[in-house]
């Protein structure tokens, strides 16, 4: 029963490691995120929103209000801001004209991959630091977090 008691602490402390650097990373990343962002006048939401698109063909106003866990409307006025912007546009299905998809467009693209490289940027610099076993405890957690 100590053993069970002595690992569940070993755990803990370990959580608690990777709490403070999840913690401080995001803290990090979200002021770069922030500047970034207000460049392009881009709230965090829309962003988010790019990001998902970025990964798909396209989404239609149903899936995207399900993924961000908004209402139609408050997605319908996301992606009309983004529209606005360039970064998105619509297009109706041709089996169905009702049905509105949402692509995103070359210079979302380009939003999103830059960002990305930022936050790759930022990461290759905090890891840098780090000893490996920390570093393969972040790649673990990660990996089930995105089981």
């Amino acid at each position: 029963m100590e053993i069970v008691t002595e690992n569940n602490q070993t755990v803990r402390k370990d959580a608690g490691r990777l709490a403070d650097f999840i913690m401080f990373t995001q803290r990090s990343f979200l002021l770069n995120l922030s500047k970034e962002l207000n460049k392009g006048n881009v709230s965090y939401a829309q962003f988010f929103l790019l990001g998902y698109l970025a990964k798909e063909d396209y989404l239609t106003m149903t899936h995207i209000s399900q993924k961000m866990g908004h209402s139609t409307a408050a997605a319908t006025g996301l992606v009309d801001r983004l529209e606005k912007l360039g970064y998105v546009q619509r297009l109706h299905a041709s089996d169905d004209r009702r049905k509105v998809m949402v692509q995103i467009t070359r210079k979302g693209i380009d939003l999103v991959d830059k960002m990305r490289e930022d936050i790759i940027d930022n990461l290759v610099e905090v890891m840098a630091e780090m000893d490996n076993g920390i570093t393969s405890a972040v790649m673990d957690a990660s990996n089930k977090i995105s089981e």
